[in-house]
């Protein structure tokens, strides 16, 4: 893959809407003590409970309604046990997560059944236990172990005449059984339910490039762009995959991929930063290996030949500018890919902010809550620093994804946040991560609250008549507003709201007269991208 421009520069084009769309309801967390509003929520818990159970069950808890939350512990409980019986591991290990987050006594809590059950839960996933066998030695095994990706998508007519349609991209085998890494937008086409064209699914050995090997998508990841294949051939080597966090600024690595179709080609060179947020949930190494179209879903390799990172891009226009993930986020991702399908991330419906006391890093303060979200309906409130998720002390917001990553949708996990001085215990449970949180926020909430989340500045009604008069009442440091020279106080008035195609950018036209410019009239228009880091 290669990108035009880098996160936060963009050019788009955007649809026509001049009216201000307002959510007919906004979400308000229920007062239980009102008994229509408990037996409502009751209705819905039964009615979650069979699509989400540990959804249903957090809800219950919430709820503290005793009968209610016995019986939802004692309905995931059981799916617990059955998962057991069956022998699906994974499955059992997000049900007794949750139970044991809750507090729940139905459960063996020991470290010891814990560490058995995780065991059990990774023990035929791929590339997490590779043994001493098949390892590359040299240079030319590592290029063995690479393969290239083939997506035959038919025939394209362009001006009368018919071409030959095919994505090109690389991978690396992880296990004897035939599984390969590759990156998910090399494969998109195949597991897009909006693609309606012919395509299929081939592997070329880099010892063999006469012939075409069938090869399936196990499971796909397309917020951290990875995807795992499988092919039914033993190969010839295997890599094992390192750690990256031992990676620093300046050390060597070498790539290897299909660069323009060029099979089984190496480049090397250092890894020149490793913390460019390009991804929304998580940074990604800056390397200067040359790296071209066909290089996505290769290995990035250090001296050891360990894989470290995937490649997975690099900028147009310029050479030596290319990016690479990191393979921490492989190794977390590889027990969802393994058990089959699209990969949901996790968030909970908040936006915010490492926190800062000086130069040192305190928790995530949580700047913004989407309504009716996960952090909404635990009774978090903008100001609040989460200090502990799942038992692990987490200091920025990177450190909260990195704890979100080893889990899915239907999570319940335990957190600590400070309010004003004050310690609190909550529960928080996992919701799938939508395609562009800032669009169902804007949906969610009213417009002077979502701009939160979205620009960095909060808004507040300045007149009752007009509905698109405003001021400025607080403003994001580093954000868009900040950036765009907005202070306290500014009037705005808002004079359309549109979207580009798919709702991953917004435009605002506005009228506004700022005081870092001297309080003259401007007609401007701001732009933000719909996802970010900042959302969790």
């Amino acid at each position: 893959m290669k990108l035009n421009k880098l996160s936060g520069i963009f050019f788009i084009l955007l649809s026509s809407c001049s009216s201000l769309k307002q959510p007919s309801e906004v979400f308000v967390v229920p007062d239980f003590s009102e008994a229509d509003v408990c037996k409502n929520e009751k209705e819905r818990i039964t009615e979650l409970s069979g699509k989400n159970p540990v959804t249903a069950y957090w809800r219950s808890i919430i709820l503290n309604d005793e009968e209610t939350r016995k019986n939802q512990e004692e309905n995931v409980f059981s799916l617990f046990q059955k998962s057991m019986e069956e022998k699906k591991y994974f499955e059992a290990e997000r049900f007794y997560v949750s139970l044991k987050n809750s507090g729940s006594s139905l459960i063996d809590s020991s470290k010891k059944y814990e560490s058995e059950l995780f065991s059990k839960s990774l023990s035929l996933v791929p590339g997490l236990g590779v043994k001493n066998e098949n390892l590359p030695q040299t240079l030319s095994d590592c290029v063995n172990a690479t393969v290239t990706i083939w997506v035959d998508k038919g025939i394209k007519i362009q001006n009368g005449y018919g071409y030959a349609d095919r994505v090109l991209g690389s991978g690396f085998f992880i296990d004897k059984r035939g599984y390969i890494v590759t990156n998910h937008h090399v494969i998109s086409d195949l597991v897009d339910p909006k693609y309606e064209g012919y395509s299929r699914l081939f592997i070329k050995l880099a010892a063999d490039q006469e012939t075409r090997i069938p090869a399936k998508v196990i499971g796909y990841d397309s917020v951290l762009d990875l995807a795992l294949l499988k092919c039914e051939i033993e190969p010839p080597f295997i890599f094992e995959l390192g750690f990256s966090s031992g990676l620093n600024i300046g050390d060597r690595v070498n790539c290897i991929g299909t660069p323009l179709g060029l099979h089984g080609t190496v480049t090397s060179g250092i890894v020149s930063a490793i913390n460019r947020k390009l991804f929304t949930m998580g940074d990604v190494f800056q390397i200067d290996a040359a790296v071209n179209s066909g290089n996505s879903g290769g290995p990035c390799i250090d001296s050891k030949n360990r894989v470290q990172a995937i490649v997975f891009a690099g900028i147009l226009q310029y050479q030596g500018l290319n990016f690479a993930i990191p393979v921490e986020y492989l190794r977390q991702d590889l027990p969802f890919l393994y058990n089959g399908g699209k990969r949901e991330q996790g968030w909970l419906g908040g936006f915010g902010h490492t926190k800062k006391d000086g130069l040192k890093s305190v928790g995530l303060e949580v700047q913004y809550v989407m309504p009716g979200g996960t952090l909404s309906r635990a009774g978090v409130v903008s100001g609040d620093v989460i200090l502990f998720l799942n038992g692990v002390r987490v200091n920025t917001l990177e450190q909260v994804q990195d704890v979100m990553r080893n889990f899915g949708p239907d999570t319940i996990l335990s957190a600590v946040i400070n309010r004003n001085g004050e310690t609190l215990e909550k529960l928080f449970c996992i919701e799938a991560r939508p395609e562009q949180p800032g669009y169902d926020i804007y949906n969610s909430d009213l417009l002077a609250s979502s701009f939160i989340p979205i620009f960095g500045m909060e808004l507040a009604h300045s007149s009752t008549i007009s509905k698109r008069q405003y001021y400025v009442s607080k403003v994001i440091k580093g954000s868009s507003a900040d950036e765009s020279g907005f202070s306290e106080f500014d009037p705005v008035y808002i004079s359309s709201v549109e979207f580009n195609e798919d709702n991953s950018a917004i435009s605002v036209q506005l009228n506004t007269r700022k005081k870092k410019k001297g309080y003259l009239d401007i007609t401007m228009r701001i732009g933000s991208a719909l996802d970010s880091p900042y959302y969790f």
